[in-house]
């Protein structure tokens, strides 16, 4: 079963998102925890696939601090 942003309290997700060569950079930040994970991949995946890969290792690691 996978979480869901509202199993964590996650009500809104910053991204940012850093281009250097052939990788781009992408945080996701949880502004009420001030949680923030950040993954590197292909910008040729897209930016909507790459928010959330972020999106759920910001959950996973939310999930994790929960316990």
């Amino acid at each position: 079963m996978a979480l869901e942003p509202e199993d964590v309290g996650l009500r809104e997700i910053l991204y940012e998102f850093r281009s250097s060569g052939n990788y781009v950079r992408v945080s996701a930040i949880d502004p009420d925890s001030n949680t923030e994970v950040t993954i590197v991949g292909d910008p040729r995946q897209g930016e909507e696939t790459l928010k959330r890969v972020a999106k759920r290792k910001l959950i996973y690691v939310l999930a994790k601090n929960q316990k």
